[in-house]
């Protein structure tokens, strides 16, 4: 239990360095872009599950890539 909430988070964080390039715009703190990433991460398993998809590594880091994205887009659009 403990590992899989280790990774999450490594992988949201990762996802939220790799979603901020992808946006592009203003540069966030390295900080803020890993919270908004592991947020992205749970919004992204959140609408797999939902959808369907996931279960692996790699369908799990593009979920949350693209969670990472509609939250950084959500950021920018309420606090910018």
């Amino acid at each position: 239990m403990l590992w899989k909430l280790i990774v999450a988070i490594a992988l949201g964080a990762v996802a939220g360095y790799l979603a901020n390039g992808i946006m592009g715009g203003k540069k966030n703190s390295l900080l803020l872009n890993i919270l908004l990433g592991i947020g992205g991460g749970f919004v992204g398993g959140w609408i797999g599950s939902l959808l369907g998809i996931g279960g692996g590594w790699i369908s799990g880091l593009l979920l949350a890539i693209g969670g990472a994205c509609l939250v950084i887009w959500l950021y920018r659009k309420f606090f910018k």
